[in-house]
């Protein structure tokens, strides 16, 4: 009896561990992580078009990965406004460039932060102002396509 009762204790502590680490690597690398939440900073942005970018997409200043867009949703002038989350250790300049680009050919969207010159940054909720939205392939080829010569 004993030794039965052991090894259900032992099989379940086991069982529990897996599921807490299951559930630790399932947040860390899904688009959303609570331990890491509460220490990023937030920034805005507006976009004529954000086609295809995501919540949970990366945002990269000279390759490295800063953050994450943490809301896509429209504002009030009909543009479409997104909420980033930066790493707190990372400052951003007011006169920044914010870009939505494609990780090669198809692959996923993600913003690019261009730094300016200026010396004054962001702080958390501001708004970056100088947007470039992402270029729309089927667009382009459709005026290509159908351009009347």
């Amino acid at each position: 009896m004993m030794k039965n009762f052991n090894t259900e204790l032992i099989i379940g502590l086991f069982m529990l561990g897996g599921f807490l680490a299951f559930s630790y690597l399932s947040l860390q690398m899904g688009e959303f992580s609570i331990l890491s939440f509460e220490k990023n900073y937030s920034l805005e942005a507006e976009f004529e078009s954000v086609s295809g970018l995501k919540v949970g997409a990366g945002i990269e200043i000279a390759g490295v990965n800063i953050g994450k867009v943490a809301r896509v949703g429209l504002a009030e002038q009909g543009l479409a406004k997104i909420t980033m989350l930066i790493k707190p250790d990372i400052k951003i300049t007011t006169d920044a460039i914010a870009s939505i680009r494609t990780q090669g050919f198809i692959g996923d969207k993600y913003i690019k932060i261009i730094q300016g010159a200026d010396e004054e940054m962001l702080e958390e909720g501001d708004l970056i102002f100088d947007t470039e939205s992402s270029i729309d392939f089927e667009e382009l080829v459709s005026k290509y396509i159908f351009k009347s010569d």
